[in-house]
């Protein structure tokens, strides 16, 4: 059905001949999504809550969150629909960076549908066992780690070297802001890509904790990346600009777009008070795309700086386990990940969820300057 879709839509406008133009593809993929968010959104959630599909509240964390039990969660599955749609609908699908994206999304969002299918069956804030996402998160991230390996082009030996052509440059650490620096990781790249790709998934999951904390940032990422994947994939702006040029990868701007216009779609529904949550279907996906993204236009530094609310909210978890079993019992912060500690310190849950965006975009702005910052 969302295949079908996608080539209606793509039959509809291919007579116009800006069709062509990967800009105007990459419009095209934020206002699809967003409009398919829009018309499909109402309906998804009424139907989750004919299922009774309610999120289910831990009953340990701060009790003002006892009053969101009930809300129909798996609204991810909303982003995910029309992430695709509008891939399909507008990105070269000859491309195989837009395939390795759509198929890491995919996956981890079938693995979060479960997580999220198993809380609701037994109602319970425990879906899977860590032991289970863990596993199949990590042969979903390892398959594509590997695929991204083999079907890239020969690494190069040199270990600090220029910029020789995409070549030698799809499985090399870029460093940011220092011209002219990449690191060959070799067979590395294949644990270095799995790190990223689930790091990036769990990171986002582990931020979903308020009424659209996790979404806007998503966003924001989202939007910044599919500047850096069209200034890649373009020669004369790399060249420009003194990036990598990867051929081809410049399609991930239409990827990049479907998931700001899906976001955006989803947060007008997600927004406090929420009419519903993206459950794990959403986070653990969203992640996973931000990750491959980066991955692909060899970014992964840049997206720790412009995801650093990820990054704060993943060490603030690590941090109070490490130091809870260290100390015998004693925290680092009132409770993890990092926006309880504020919401337990008697900040508002709005107040939160704002700075926490005005700090991303701050980052995010960060982030873009490396393209020129050298």
């Amino acid at each position: 059905m969302l295949y079908a879709l996608a080539e209606y839509l793509r039959h509809y406008v291919s007579g116009f001949n800006l069709f062509g133009y990967l800009t105007f593809r990459a419009i095209l993929g934020v206002l699809t999504s967003l409009i398919f968010c829009f018309l499909f959104g109402p309906l998804i959630i009424r139907r989750l809550q004919v299922l009774k599909f309610g999120q289910v509240v831990r009953d340990d964390g701060p009790q003002s969150h006892l009053k969101k039990t009930g809300t129909p969660t798996m609204g991810g599955a909303m982003i995910l629909a029309a992430i695709t749609v509008a891939t399909l609908a507008w990105a070269d699908l000859r491309n195989r960076f837009v395939w390795f994206a759509l198929l890491v999304t995919l996956a981890f969002g079938v693995v979060g549908f479960f997580d999220d299918y198993l809380k609701i069956k037994r109602k319970t804030p425990k879906g899977l066992s860590p032991a289970q996402k863990y596993f199949w998160l990590s042969l979903a991230g390892g398959l594509v780690s590997v695929l991204v390996y083999v079907t890239s082009p020969s690494t190069g030996t040199h270990w600090l070297g220029v910029f020789g052509g995409h070549d030698t440059i799809q499985t090399a650490l870029i460093v940011p802001f220092l011209k002219d620096v990449s690191i060959p990781l070799g067979l590395f790249f294949i644990p270095w890509t799995y790190l990223v790709i689930v790091g990036s998934s769990n990171a986002v999951n582990f931020t979903d904790g308020l009424d659209g904390l996790a979404i806007m940032p998503t966003v924001l990422v989202a939007s910044a990346l599919a500047v850096f994947a069209y200034a890649t994939g373009n020669v004369k702006i790399a060249a420009y600009l003194g990036i990598p040029s990867i051929q081809g990868v410049g399609e991930l701007a239409v990827f990049c777009t479907a998931i700001a216009g899906a976001g955006l779609g989803f947060l007008w529904f997600n927004a406090y008070p929420a009419q519903v949550f993206m459950g794990d279907v959403g986070a653990l996906a969203l992640g996973a795309a931000l990750g491959i993204v980066a991955v692909l236009v060899r970014q992964e530094i840049v997206l720790a700086i412009m995801g650093g609310v990820f990054v704060a909210e993943t060490l603030s978890v690590a941090l109070q386990v490490g130091y809870f079993k260290y100390s015998g019992g004693k925290r680092i912060f009132r409770m993890a990940p990092l926006h309880h500690h504020y919401e337990m310190k008697g900040w508002p849950e709005p107040k939160i969820i704002v700075r926490f965006w005005i700090v991303t975009l701050i980052l995010v702005l960060i982030g873009l300057s490396s393209l020129k910052v050298r």
